[in-house]
């Protein structure tokens, strides 16, 4: 669909869950176009996710973030989605006799609440069978969850819509430029107008700031590898996430006996249509079977996706210091779905200059984009 009007209270560049859930949010108080690239939403980091909601990821600064998004995931307002999108899974963090630091600082960050939980190589066993021995130390996460991705994306889409939004696939930004009220937005598909423009593209965010005449901020994407494994004996559909405390791989079950497995690589590129190295899911592989005695049947799917990262690790949301009408919305590293609804209202309450309730806790500071300048 291209854009049907001239004019916009806002034009947001990129359809992934960052856009789509600000969009829904803003969508019934302003007229918003949503500008899409490719010709569905959601084609690069969201479609690509290995999906799950662990309140540690991120860390400590991005937990705020986390913990007010999981009630917003699980029990959503009933005209956003008769149904939640989280489901049960829990994880554990796992590791060798020498990772004893990286599991006592990783408990010193969170041990205010119990959100780990110490645990040893026999309890570790009974979590993952076939775990080899020389596992023994390790840290028990049961509050993590499974993510209905794509059921969220499409609710934000579906919610965008109903509100009187505007989404445009197939169409880029090619450049904008400031005028008396606002923005002209030279589009692929024809030029619009608009007051505000948020960059929520992801990869893409420097690229987008620079073709509006914003300085970048240093946002980078760094590739991550993934590989879908047939494993004998199948792999237990009640199976945790498994974490590797020296953060060199980390792997789930997606059904059928089958795991989801990456190597936690993170390998800056340019912002493209990435594809996974065979080296990459070799490297995942061999480090995946240092952990556990199954056999790898086969490599059934294999892909690669972008997590972009600002240089503090930070997301970054609010108006740029220096052009105030150009919102960023971009840096959500592999964080960015499990803390979508909360960084959406987060947006909204920046953009529109209004209170919220449910994000009244948050630092709006800790992510504004005047930090990196």
């Amino acid at each position: 669909m291209s854009a049907s009007q001239d004019r916009y209270d806002a034009v947001i560049v990129g359809g992934g869950v960052a856009g789509a859930s600000l969009g829904a949010e803003l969508a019934s108080s302003m007229s918003v176009l949503l500008v899409e690239m490719e010709d569905q939403p959601g084609y690069h980091s969201t479609g690509r996710s290995v999906a799950f909601w662990s309140e540690t990821y991120g860390g400590p600064l991005v937990r705020p973030l986390t913990r007010l998004s999981r009630a917003l995931l699980d029990r959503p307002e009933p005209d956003f989605s008769e149904r939640g999108f989280l489901s049960p899974r829990g994880a554990i963090h796992i590791g060798r006799a020498e990772d004893r630091g990286r599991r006592d600082a990783m408990l010193g960050e969170y041990r205010d609440d119990a959100a780990l939980v110490p645990i040893d190589g026999a309890q570790m066993r009974r979590h993952v069978p076939g775990l080899r021995p020389e596992w023994v130390v390790g840290l028990e996460e049961a509050s993590t969850r499974d993510i209905d991705v794509a059921g969220f994306h499409a609710a934000c889409l579906r919610s965008f819509r109903r509100r009187g939004g505007m989404l445009a696939c197939s169409t880029r930004l090619d450049r904008a430029r400031k005028v008396a009220d606002g923005w002209k937005v030279d589009l692929s598909t024809g030029p619009v107008q608009a007051g505000l423009i948020v960059d929520a593209a992801g990869a893409w965010a420097d690229d987008v700031a620079i073709a509006c005449g914003v300085p970048p901020l240093g946002i980078t994407p760094l590739l991550r590898t993934v590989a879908q494994l047939r494993v004998d004996p199948p792999a237990p559909d009640a199976l945790p996430l498994v974490l590797d405390l020296a953060e060199r791989f980390y792997f789930k079950p997606v059904g059928g006996g089958r795991i989801w497995l990456t190597p936690h690589d993170e390998q800056p590129v340019q912002p493209a249509d990435v594809a996974p190295d065979e080296l990459d899911v070799a490297v995942a592989i061999d480090r995946f079977q240092s952990v556990v005695d199954w056999r790898v049947e086969a490599v059934e799917r294999k892909w690669a996706g972008l997590r972009s990262f600002a240089p503090d690790r930070l997301p970054v949301y609010g108006h740029d210091p220096d052009v105030a009408d150009f919102f960023w919305f971009a840096g959500q590293g592999g964080f960015g779905i499990q803390t979508a609804p909360a960084a959406a209202r987060l947006a909204r309450s920046l953009i529109l200059g209004t209170d919220d309730p449910v994000i009244a806790g948050l630092d709006a500071a800790l992510y504004a984009p005047g930090r990196l300048r």
